[in-house]
């Protein structure tokens, strides 16, 4: 009877490995079938020479994308022609920008270095910058108008789809942390209501919220570990129902708040995400992986490609920036 019941017990841990074993290589399928549901094609179009012969792009660090409400595609880059507009397909369109963006390059402080409590970050000028280096995101509202951040200038552009100013949010070349002043700030998005949310993460570890027409309403956050607190708030999106979610990419998460900095949720151990972007159908591209509002893994792009700024097409094409100087672009199989 004893032999009887050790084999049963041995049929047990057989069977239950066997379940593991199943359990795990189902997951691995559902995950690579995740990764195998979009594929990277070629783009942008091949550049040419005046004699016809094939030339590389020499984008700078690419530090955003966004697509226009034609969409079309734009590429903010840290060099000359700073905004280019590329048709989906990736035939080149326009440029614009020279002179608009500053030479500040934003940089790390050794922790030696730093005052207690201070931030991580500062910019450098000068020789020392590059050409467009403030260049750090650009979106686009519902109305069609580009919203451009220079982090190193600490101000956030409003234009018309023809690259005309039409609001300044911030104090151009200084620095501060009060209503109308920003320290390198990294990002803007928008409500459904219109209003504005920027995110002032460099020199400052704050969400500024304005009305749609500019005007300063609130602002929530400051340096540290907790909740509401931030290391490098770098990006932002806001769901159909106002939530706002925060990249606080220095320590490795992704905060959610209320429309009034109310925190409501985190999650964790979502590695060091440089981009976000919202989906029509409210779902969010963090980085190369799509997760839904409850910050569930949905799929996956495959290479795992990071990235410094996100757009999706209306078709659903992904296409990411990277500071390696290059943009990739994502299709569905």
């Amino acid at each position: 009877m004893e032999l009887l019941n050790v084999r049963k017990g041995s049929f047990g841990i057989r069977f239950g490995r066997l379940s593991v074993l199943v359990v795990s290589a189902a997951l691995y399928q559902s995950a690579s079938a995740a990764d195998e549901v979009y594929k990277e094609v070629k783009w942008p179009m091949q550049a040419r020479t005046m004699i016809g012969t094939p030339s590389p792009w020499h984008f700078g660090q690419v530090a955003a994308v966004a697509t226009t409400k034609d969409g079309n595609i734009l590429v903010f880059h840290r060099g000359a022609h700073p905004i280019m507009e590329f048709d989906p397909e990736g035939k080149f369109l326009r440029s614009w920008g020279d002179g608009m963006i500053s030479e500040g390059k934003v940089t790390r402080v050794e922790l030696r270095d730093r005052a207690p409590g201070a931030s991580g970050y500062t910019a450098v000028y000068g020789p020392p910058g590059c050409y467009s280096c403030g260049a750090h995101s650009v979106r686009v509202d519902p109305e069609g108008n580009l919203w451009v951040v220079d982090a190193g200038d600490h101000v956030v552009y409003k234009t018309n789809a023809q690259g005309r100013v039409i609001l300044l949010l911030g104090t151009k070349g200084v620095s501060g942390t009060d209503s109308t002043h920003f320290n390198l700030p990294t990002d803007v998005a928008f409500a459904a209501n219109g209003d504005i949310y920027v995110s002032d993460g460099y020199g400052s570890a704050r969400v500024v919220k304005y009305s749609a027409d500019g005007e300063y309403l609130l602002q929530w956050g400051r340096r540290g570990t907790g909740p509401g607190e931030f290391g490098l708030p770098h990006n932002l999106v806001v769901d159909a129902q106002g939530r706002v979610y925060v990249t606080d990419r220095d320590n490795q998460r992704i905060q959610v708040f209320d429309s009034e900095g109310k925190f409501l949720d985190q999650w964790k151990d979502v590695g060091g995400v440089s981009t976000l972007f919202m989906t029509h159908d409210q779902h969010i591209w963090t980085g190369g992986v799509l997760r839904n509002l409850k910050g569930e893994v949905v799929a996956r792009l495959p290479g795992n490609p990071g990235g410094h700024g996100t757009t999706v097409t209306e078709s659903g094409d992904v296409f990411i920036a990277q500071l390696s100087g290059m943009v990739q672009k994502f299709v569905k199989h």
